[in-house]
């Protein structure tokens, strides 16, 4: 019986041992992927950080005033039918058969 409690015994503490390693080694692993993280998240936020807003949609043109319209309508006037005509080309002037 001493041999087989020795046995056992020796197993426990080698079982102990090997968790104990497995966890330090576990927990360095997870230390070194957090230190990772946190550079990769302080570049990320240097590079996002310069970065500056969208600038404001242009703004829409101003509406024709009607007084315009009225202005241009006179100027038409004055310068009377036959200009219209001519502007229009040959072809305009020219009767429909």
């Amino acid at each position: 019986m001493p041999g087989l409690l020795r046995g056992v015994a020796r197993t426990a503490v080698i079982s102990g041992t090997a968790t104990a390693v497995s966890n330090r080694v576990s927990r360095r692993q997870a230390g070194r992927w957090a230190e990772q993280d946190r550079q990769r998240q302080m570049v990320y936020e240097q590079e996002a950080a310069p970065m500056a807003p969208a600038p404001p949609p242009p703004a829409p043109p101003a509406p024709v005033a009607a007084d315009d319209m009225t202005a241009k309508i006179e100027q038409l006037k004055q310068l009377g039918p036959s200009a219209g005509a001519a502007a229009a080309g040959p072809s305009a002037a020219a009767p429909a058969a």
